[in-house]
């Protein structure tokens, strides 16, 4: 009898725990889908302004912060509408987004890098977009933070530490705004 109370116990605490790394791993799961909905829509939107050739609406997409980080904000929104060649019929996704997320306390930082290959009648280009939907102590943060534009055979160009376009060697580089930065 008392060898039956004991495996009771066990089996009943090995449920209880595994059942709880069976929910965070649903939840992490549905915070994946959202982040990846919400990185398309982003997506969504940036080709949006982009076809109707809305300066505007592209400017709004930004955060204020990487308006301000920018060297030429508004030149680099002239810029992408001028490197777009061709109309833009389809996007597909690469790869993420990639995801970081630290929550100190209440203070939530999220930042989501996505990437795709948006197609034209007349290119293929490769877009990173690195967006920050959420930052509770910097409101000005939140928004698209980067948005780098490439055309599809130059990708693994920016990957490169002697091309000094995200990394400097291996030291990550920062850029704010649109950046195109082989044209």
């Amino acid at each position: 009898m008392h060898k039956l109370i004991i495996s009771s116990i066990l089996i009943l605490g090995m449920l209880f725990l595994s059942s709880c790394s069976l929910g965070n791993l649903r939840t992490e799961m549905l915070n994946k889908d959202s982040d990846d909905t919400k990185a398309n829509a982003r997506l969504d939107q940036v080709i949006e302004a982009i076809k109707s050739n809305d300066k505007d609406a592209l400017r709004t997409i930004f955060s204020k912060q990487a308006a301000c980080d920018a060297d030429d904000f508004n030149g680099g929104v002239d810029q992408l509408v001028g490197f777009i060649q061709g109309k833009i019929n389809s996007w597909e996704k690469l790869d993420g987004p990639t995801v970081f997320e630290s929550n100190d306390h209440g203070h939530v930082k999220k930042e989501v890098s996505s990437y795709y290959y948006v197609n034209t009648d007349k290119q293929k280009y490769f877009f990173l977009l690195r967006d920050y939907p959420v930052d509770t102590d910097h409101p000005d943060n939140v928004g698209l933070y980067m948005l780098l534009v490439v055309k599809a055979e130059d990708e693994k160009n920016i990957y490169d530490g002697d091309q000094k376009i995200l990394y400097d060697g291996k030291k990550k580089i920062s850029h704010a705004g649109i950046y195109i930065p082989l044209k």
